[in-house]
């Protein structure tokens, strides 16, 4: 609906690859309904994904001994942070959804993109304990893994080699997005691109753009270990 803030943070290195096609299907379909849709192009952007002392501007809490979790949260409430986790928190403050758009490495996602949950996603910004899951800083918010893979959807299952994909998705949608208190919307994966026909990757982008007109509708998951792995 006309009005909603999307936030598309994009990981592959080929603007002509089929994740670059994806994002661009996503940005013009939600861009059509009205939506303002902001891209984070983290290869683009050359986005640093090491959590290191850089990221807190002026003096230390503790000088002595480094600590990530504590500094950055003590530097967040001060607006001590570094301007491009600043700039990457204010697109994720104005978000409605995120969408998370990457090709699936290694049961996870691209270090570029973990880099940026472990940089952006700050205690006191993204929870604070108590508050997280449920009651994480974030809520309010949708989220949408979108991604690709290596393999065949046979090779996802719970009987096959690699197991469900769903086990996979349980650290990423589970132990980031729920903890943080956004809701999730169930992943769309596009399963082994590459081997593809064009005419089945075709299909896989109209899909995805046809997904995208009724995505508002949806209900999100049941964000319990029983949707991952029952």
């Amino acid at each position: 609906p006309p009005g909603k803030k999307v936030l598309i943070v994009y990981a592959h290195q080929e603007p002509k690859s089929f994740n670059g096609s994806l994002k661009r299907v996503a940005v013009e379909e939600l861009s059509k309904q009205g939506c303002s849709v902001t891209v984070s192009d983290l290869y683009a952007m050359q986005f640093e994904p090491r959590a290191t002392r850089n990221d807190v501007v002026g003096c230390l809490y503790n000088s002595e001994e480094f600590d990530y979790a504590v500094e950055t949260g003590k530097a967040y409430k001060r607006g001590g942070l570094s301007s491009d986790l600043i700039e990457e928190q204010k697109k994720v403050q104005e978000a409605d959804l995120l969408i998370f758009q990457f090709p699936l490495y290694w049961f996870s996602m691209p270090a570029i993109m973990k880099g940026w949950m472990d940089r952006v996603l700050i205690q006191g910004f993204a929870y604070d304990l108590p508050k997280c899951y449920d009651s994480g800083l974030l809520k309010n918010k949708l989220s949408l893994f979108s991604f690709t893979t290596g393999g065949s959807k046979g090779m996802y299952t719970k009987e096959s080699i690699s197991g469900d994909i769903r086990y996979i998705l349980w650290p990423m949608q589970h132990g980031i997005m729920h903890f943080c208190g956004v809701k999730v919307l169930a992943p769309h994966i596009c399963y082994a691109p590459e081997p593809a026909s064009e005419e089945e990757r075709k299909e896989m982008l109209m899909a995805w753009a046809q997904r995208l007109k009724t995505l508002w509708k949806e209900e999100p998951i049941n964000c319990s270990s029983e949707w991952y792995f029952n």
